[in-house]
């Protein structure tokens, strides 16, 4: 794709390839703006002789952690027009294989760290960072500068194909032009300025690190510090080292940081705003009073259609209002507008099934640079020049956006249906768990049963607590009432640190996590011959198609 007047990451490192100030930490090493520029060329130049001249589409895979390396080949491929595939490191195998190829990865750059996954891209050719040919190729361009690539300075190109998380099926290749990424960073809705210390320890492959830090840091000129993997003791060492006045996150990456013991040191550090998604309102209020921090949560994704920002009158567990610009609506499946929720006197939802609906940008798949080489996923995002989330809420009297799960999400019980997000936020009240999931699993007869994971040691679960706890919340829906609660160490996770429901939804019961099952009002062990009677319900009502299946190792 091309537009001449487009401003483009290639014009942001251009405006930088003087700047004397400090882009880029990463340990003990520094770089500045303008060596950070001079670095890119250099990959500029590489990338143009290792593609030679092979025809069609060939993308570069990064298969590696936060490394300079890796930011300094984003900025050689927004100068030279090659598209880079953030390569997913989670993935093994025929998976991590089929997604490099479906990608048209022609060269897969490998890090020392994740050179263990080399077989694992199948037949794509690969090349190793710290190789001596890797070192030559470089090395062989050290002459190259920002002036010999003028031609994607405002003229726009598939710069990124960043893999969604996979959370709710197969992960699919976000596109994310040089301009899309240029005007985020423009836009910068952090704040970010000349004196900030972004610090980052998202994986690069993922859009948070890229769009809600680097882009910005680019375009006004500040630093971008960064650490190889997410570690939730080195996070408070390494905001006092770098000196960090920012930070980005994504899913759970506060609960970690906050299960680390309290320090005086916490409230010691230039830390200013963080910015992130998907954290609880109870982390999101401690690590405030911690570290003295403001955190900003956010609604969005690696599509970058759908956004909404909180802000200080957004109520504890909401969106917030969208900007009126963003077109956001809910509707139902037929297109129609959902009614704002109304509430009982105890706070229960009288009207689930009218008010909850799919986010709806109106107009916006004009803005949805679509995923790559997957039409049919694309197509089924945009109807009628709308685009469809996938996303699940509700909205009040005031006007305030709520979560309330994935279209995914849906439970129905005894005919009637709800959605999960609801049920946790009211679970997630129980003192104890670091973590909260409702999905529904099959029911013998008909529909679904309700289950919960708790991330909770077995021996910190108290179940007549819980069913207490459960009888005297007044906004529990009737039918809400988890039929069986997974207790487990730690809940399944996406490379980004987001809940994996579907691995729960697969698992059903069969775990080696204790169960405890809801019986005459109360919570007991839910051991093999429940199991086994269970599965007999099943088979008595025709339903062992819908029966969860014994994971095979």
């Amino acid at each position: 794709m091309t537009n001449p007047s487009t401003r483009t990451i290639a014009d942001l490192l251009a405006a930088r390839s003087d700047d004397p100030g400090i882009a880029l930490r990463s340990g003990d090493d520094a770089w500045t703006w303008r060596e950070f520029v001079a670095e890119s060329a250099v990959r500029a130049a590489a990338l143009r002789r290792l593609r030679g001249s092979r025809p069609g589409p060939w993308h570069v895979g990064i298969l590696m952690d936060n490394d300079p390396e890796y930011l300094f080949l984003i900025g050689g491929a927004a100068l030279a027009g090659v598209t880079v595939v953030g390569v997913n490191p989670t993935r093994r195998g025929a998976e991590l294989a089929a997604d490099v190829r479906r990608t048209d990865c022609g060269l897969v750059l490998v890090g020392a760290s994740r050179r263990e996954l080399i077989p694992d891209c199948g037949d794509v050719e690969t090349l190793e960072t710290d190789s001596a040919h890797y070192a030559s190729v470089i090395d062989g361009h050290r002459h190259a500068n920002i002036d010999d690539f003028p031609a994607f300075r405002g003229v726009n190109h598939d710069l990124l194909l960043l893999f969604t998380s996979g959370s709710t099926g197969a992960p699919k290749a976000v596109i994310c032009s040089s301009a899309r990424l240029a005007a985020i960073g423009e836009l910068n809705v952090r704040g970010l300025g000349r004196h900030d210390v972004a610090y980052n320890a998202m994986p690069l492959f993922h859009g948070n690190a890229l769009m809600s830090a680097w882009a910005p840091i680019l375009a006004y000129g500040g630093t971008f510090a960064i650490r190889p993997r997410f570690s939730a003791s080195g996070f408070l060492p390494d905001v006092r080292r770098f000196g960090a006045t920012f930070f980005n996150y994504v899913g759970r990456s506060l609960t970690y940081i906050l299960a680390q013991p309290e320090s005086p040191a916490e409230s010691h550090t230039d830390l200013r705003l963080g910015f992130g998604t998907e954290a609880s309102a109870v982390d999101r209020a401690e690590f405030t009073r911690r570290f003295g921090c403001r955190i900003i949560e956010s609604y969005g994704s690696s599509e970058g259609v759908c956004v909404i920002l909180r802000d200080a009158d957004t109520p504890p567990g909401a969106l917030g209002i969208p900007r009126p610009e963003m077109g956001l609506e809910i509707l139902h499946d037929d297109g129609t507008p959902c009614p704002p929720a109304i509430f009982d006197g105890d706070g229960i939802m009288t009207n689930a099934e009218e008010a909850i609906g799919e986010i709806v940008a109106r107009g916006g798949g004009d803005r949805f640079e679509g995923y790559y080489n997957n039409p049919e996923a694309t197509e089924a995002k945009i109807r009628d020049g709308d685009y469809w989330s996938g996303d699940l809420a509700y909205r009040d009297a005031d006007g305030v956006f709520w979560f309330a799960g994935r279209t995914s999400d849906w439970i129905r019980v005894d005919s009637e249906n709800f959605a999960t997000a609801p049920l946790e936020r009211i679970v997630a009240r129980f003192p104890g768990p670091r973590g909260v999931a409702a999905y529904g699993i099959p029911d013998p007869r008909t529909g679904d049963r309700v289950m919960v994971a708790l991330e909770l040691p077995a021996a910190d679960f108290d179940p007549q607590a819980f069913a207490e706890f459960l009888s005297a919340q007044p906004d529990l829906g009737t039918k809400w009432t988890p039929s069986l609660v997974r207790l487990t160490d730690a809940l399944p996770l996406t490379a980004t640190r987001k809940l994996d429901k579907p691995a729960l939804r697969r698992a059903a019961w069969f775990t080696d996590d204790p169960i405890f099952e809801f019986r005459d009002g109360d919570y007991h062990p839910f051991d093999a011959i429940r199991a086994a009677r269970l599965a007999d319900e099943f088979r008595a009502h025709g339903r062992t198609d819908v029966l969860p299946q014994v994971p095979t190792s």
